[in-house]
């Protein structure tokens, strides 16, 4: 069961990141302009926060076996469409439905872990399920060199057509859990469900300051380093010369390093604490990132390590701070709350680091205009750090008791 979801969401990690890897060639095939594809890359964000906002409810419904063979067809199904279309609506749809299937599929999938796994090394299965989601990602970063031929035409078509013959290993993992976990019903005396991520509006007048602290630093990073993952590929090629392949293996540096790093940070913050501390260094490693990319004074190996850093560490602070502040039974409301904004701050983003890039005239023949986006994604650091330096202070005053 573990690995049937794990690979569903393996093929749903592929289509997302394929996009990117072709973004300059869907901008010349679809005749886009960067705006358009800004909001194309920020339109998956629109769908997963409504996904979010009625998911919980339909999967509550309709039980984990069957939610999640619906939620992988949406997902093969975005794949085919994208892969399919001739323009710009089909493929704002095929970005649509991957929202709707991918969001949904991955609150699906941590239920039926969390329900199967409880009382065995759950947090053993939850970490192993990352490792095998996000290596969807590598293998989507590293598609130009094991798939070479298929990037050789010089068109998005034939790599669209590979990402959605992957993202079919949704469909099939998810046929699968519904086979393995129908069989585990009928032999395993097993808990009620749990219950799903739901936003409750009446319970967020209720969270402190130490919460909307830590929201501020979620929707800030996550805000900034999501739209920077759609746009890094077209930046580093046409932005600092790199190869399409050098570019796809210099970002799969991000996915591989949070699926060895995130276990070890999380096991170092259980072991010494120091939460606000660790927290607040993830988010300075971020500051400079940007900078180094726009005036490309630097290979761009050492801003994406420094990302990489962060990449790993913020996560392995963050998402377990919550429960610390929040109390148990608001837990729901409190990560609802968190990704609903978080996405919604994705899609905005997203359409502006695109309009910006029109507006400068980014290009391989104009590789400075790609500058104003970085400046943009450098004020997100800011915030996130400033964030993280009032939760640091405020920690020391004894106002952030238990981070």
């Amino acid at each position: 069961m573990l690995l049937c979801v794990s690979l569903a969401l393996f093929g749903s990690y592929y289509l997302y990141d394929a996009l990117g890897m072709v973004a300059d060639w869907i901008l010349k095939d679809h005749h886009l302009s960067e705006s358009q594809y800004g909001l194309l890359s920020g339109t998956y964000g629109i769908a997963g926060m409504l996904a979010l906002l009625f998911g919980g409810h339909l999967i509550d419904r309709l039980g984990t076996k069957r939610s999640i063979l619906l939620f992988a067809s949406i997902s093969t199904l975005a794949g085919v469409v994208t892969a399919a279309t001739s323009g710009f609506f089909g493929l704002l749809l095929g970005r649509f439905l991957l929202g709707m299937g991918s969001e949904p599929l991955s609150i699906a999938s941590s239920t039926v872990l969390a329900r199967y796994w409880k009382g065995r090394s759950v947090a053993f299965a939850f970490g192993l399920s990352l490792t095998l989601c996000r290596l969807g990602t590598v293998a989507a970063n590293r598609s130009p060199q094991w798939a070479h031929s298929l990037y050789e035409t010089g068109s998005s078509a034939a790599p669209l057509r590979l990402a959605a013959i992957v993202g079919g290993i949704c469909l099939l993992a998810a046929l699968g859990n519904y086979l393995v976990e129908q069989r585990a019903e009928r032999r395993l005396a097993l808990p009620t469900a749990g219950a799903t991520d739901k936003l409750s509006v009446s319970e967020i007048r209720s969270f402190d300051r130490n919460y909307w602290l830590l929201l501020g630093i979620c929707v800030a990073y996550y805000a900034m380093v999501f739209p920077f993952q759609s746009f890094a590929t077209k930046l580093l090629i046409e932005g600092h010369g790199l190869s399409r392949e050098h570019a796809g293996a210099l970002l799969s540096y991000l996915p591989t390093c949070a699926m060895i790093a995130t276990p070890l940070f999380g096991a170092l913050v259980d072991r010494i604490g120091r939460r606000t501390q660790l927290l607040f260094l993830g988010l300075v490693l971020t500051l400079p990132v940007f900078p180094l990319l726009a005036f490309r004074t630097v290979s761009p190996t050492i801003p994406i390590l420094f990302l990489c850093v962060s990449f790993s560490l913020i996560p392995a602070v963050l998402w377990p701070s919550v429960p610390l502040v929040v109390p148990e039974r608001r837990l729901a409301t409190a990560y609802s709350l968190m990704t609903v904004i978080q996405q919604f701050s994705i899609w905005a983003i997203s359409a502006g680091l695109g309009a910006m890039n029109d507006l400068s005239q980014a290009s391989a023949q104009h590789p400075a205009g790609y500058q104003p986006g970085m400046w943009l994604l450098t004020s997100l650091a800011g915030i996130g750090a400033l964030c993280g330096a009032i939760l640091l202070i405020r920690h020391r005053g004894g106002s952030a008791k238990g981070l």
